[in-house]
């Protein structure tokens, strides 16, 4: 029984993983990459980000992220590269979740996948990524959702600003 049970578990991970996967060509080939990096080294202007990787103290860098002018890149984030600038060697990106472009080193990413920190490949279906079409090729507006405070118990009143 417990052999059964088993087979029927590793088929079933077996398909939910072939059913969900993109061939990762694809996606590197649609300009999708995976981060390499840990740390705050996305921002909004390349300036930003030679301040913040050339001389990094961590005073510099937690101002920069309560700032907003600084966002965390995690191993095996999924971005995709809207272009890149070889003369500095950086890349502009759009992160899942967050509505502007950024920019990084091109260093840190890589078109070969990456498992994140859960151990799963990310690809765009499931990391949340803000298709700029849905907006009829508009650009992607830039507001941010706050959650106000509540009693506790509560749940959080989301608005964008």
């Amino acid at each position: 029984m417990k052999i059964w049970f088993l087979v029927l578990t590793l088929f079933g991970l077996g398909m939910t993983r072939t059913a969900s996967a993109e061939d990762p060509q694809d996606l590197a080939a649609k300009g999708y990459r995976w981060v390499t990096v840990n740390g705050p080294y996305a921002c909004p202007s390349e300036q930003e980000v030679r301040h913040v990787t050339g001389d990094p103290t961590d005073a510099t860098e937690m101002q920069m992220v309560e700032d907003g002018t600084a966002y965390y890149l995690i191993p095996g984030t999924l971005v995709q590269v809207l272009r890149d600038d070889p003369a500095n060697g950086m890349s502009e990106i759009l992160l899942g979740g967050i509505t502007r472009p950024l920019w990084t080193y091109t260093k840190y990413l890589t078109p070969r996948p990456i498992h994140d920190t859960y151990g799963v490949v990310e690809t765009p279906e499931t990391y949340g990524f803000i298709d700029p079409s849905d907006f009829g090729g508009a650009a992607i507006p830039d507001t941010a959702v706050t959650a106000k405070p509540q009693p506790h118990g509560t749940a959080p009143n989301l608005q964008a600003q």
